[in-house]
């Protein structure tokens, strides 16, 4: 982004998508598992690990996922972001694709794991591959500030479109604000517009919200009335995928 404003705001939405993974991809038929759900489910952690940790110690990738969390976010242990970690990549390791974007988002963080953008963007990358909305957004990210991968506005556009048009508002800013400022692809205020929108229609209350507002009404002042009306049109009509 070519101002110090429209940087800022993308990177202010990219971080809440942390907050956005849940425990419980599949409930796969092994003794105990869906034990282990019940009990997370009703805040009885404790048991929940009981249930979970003899599954992740054979090789349950669910189970493993599930643990990394449970370290992760401190729930019925000590918070620890090595453990989280090491269960993390167990999982991954097996193809579990939210496992393989958490265990991207360490590498990004350096969260019990040194930081490594370039690990960070591997394992983005395998999820986003099968279609996981928030390691698009992740990888299109990493392409647009050329963090462990060169830095390519149009491959940042690919991925962030993959997952705008799943409906994360975070991608849908950010590949916003990329047709505002003609990058990886000819400036276009329509797409700018439709595409900002939609991300502060469905962003909640707070600054993700206002910047997003803020930059759809920027954008809007530089468009022609004939413009604005193809823009609402156009985000009124769209549907995620």
């Amino acid at each position: 982004m070519t101002t110090p404003k429209a940087k800022l705001a993308g990177l202010a939405l990219i971080a809440v998508l942390c907050a956005g993974f849940t425990l419980g991809l599949t409930a796969p038929a092994w003794a105990g598992f869906d034990e282990g759900d019940a009990a997370y489910h009703r805040g009885d952690y404790a048991t929940a690990l009981r249930e979970w940790r003899p599954l992740a110690e054979q090789g349950n990738a669910d189970a493993q996922y599930n643990l990394g969390v449970m370290y992760d976010k401190g729930l019925g242990v000590t918070q620890d972001y090595a453990q989280a970690a090491k269960w993390y990549r167990k999982a991954a390791d097996q193809g579990d694709l939210f496992a393989q974007t958490s265990l991207g988002l360490m590498y990004y963080t350096g969260q019990g794991v040194p930081q490594d953008y370039a690990q960070a963007a591997k394992w983005y990358r395998k999820a986003a591959e099968q279609g996981v909305a928030e390691a698009q957004t992740y990888l299109g990210f990493m392409y647009g500030e050329g963090l462990g991968v060169p830095q390519d506005y149009a491959r940042a556009v690919t991925w962030y479109r993959k997952a705008a048009e799943q409906g994360v508002a975070e991608a849908q800013f950010n590949l916003g604000i990329m047709y505002a400022e003609g990058q990886g692809r000819p400036r276009d205020y329509v797409q700018a517009y439709m595409w900002v929108k939609l991300a502060a229609s469905r962003l909640p209350p707070g600054e993700g919200r206002d910047i997003a507002v803020r930059n759809r009404n920027t954008v809007e002042s530089k468009m022609t009335p004939a413009q604005i009306s193809e823009a609402q049109k156009l985000a009124r009509e769209w549907k995620p995928k």
